[in-house]
């Protein structure tokens, strides 16, 4: 399912985005704006795979938003003005819809991102392991895990979106099934990947609400991988 929000400045402009996601079955149309600035704390929290973006907005342009983001998105730009489409796409834009926009369209915009989507993710869904927990066999992909937290012989595995895996295993063993580019230990109850760091401050690490310490005895090595990224 392809993540998406949109930026409007006009609220009919996103209730017919709305329509026309709705008639799609793999594009699921998170949340609306009319301001960029909510928008843009909004895909600094929760990134998503596709913005359907406004150009001609008067806070600050579509063009200018999408080169602030922080995080790589599909983008498709909706404008009246059709002189903007040619900077759209040197902005590696996914597509470009003139208002009005027909379903038919829409559609092939879509389909457009659909498959770069898909190219984008074939490898990331291999990416996973298995958690033996509650009695079964969990499959956890490493791209949703926020954080691991070590009690003793157990382990909680915190997954975005998802309810924490509880598992009998130790932070040692589970190191040893993750990417070790990806995945760091920074204290001795703690393993983080790299790529859900949000900030670092007096030596703590920001992971949406959670603040997880660097203990010193795994601070050198942690920074020094971060150096290499």
């Amino acid at each position: 399912m392809i993540k998406a929000i949109a930026l409007d400045d006009e609220p009919l402009a996103l209730e017919i985005l709305q329509s026309l996601c709705d008639t799609i079955e793999y594009v699921e149309l998170n949340k609306t704006f009319t301001k960029s600035e909510e928008a843009f704390k909004y895909l600094k929290k929760y990134p998503v795979d596709l913005l359907f973006l406004d150009i001609n907005m008067p806070s600050i342009s579509g063009l200018d938003f999408y080169k602030k983001l922080p995080h790589k998105t599909m983008v498709i730009f909706t404008t009246a003005y059709s002189e903007f489409a040619v900077e759209g796409f040197t902005l590696s834009a996914t597509d470009y819809l003139l208002k009005p926009i027909s379903l038919t369209r829409f559609q092939q915009a879509v389909e457009k991102a659909h498959s770069q989507w898909k190219l984008q993710n074939q490898n990331i869904e291999q990416q996973h392991l298995f958690i033996r927990a509650d009695y079964s066999l969990i499959r956890i992909l490493f791209s949703d895990i926020l954080y691991i937290e070590g009690l003793d012989d157990y382990l909680k595995i915190h997954i975005q979106n998802q309810k924490t895996v509880v598992a009998r295993m130790t932070l040692k063993s589970i190191l040893q099934k993750l990417p070790e580019t990806e995945f760091v230990r920074v204290h001795r109850s703690f393993i983080i990947p790299i790529s859900r760091i949000e900030r670092i401050k007096n030596k703590i690490i920001h992971i949406e609400q959670a603040e997880i310490p660097i203990s010193v005895s795994y601070e050198e090595a942690f920074f020094a991988l971060l150096d290499q990224k």
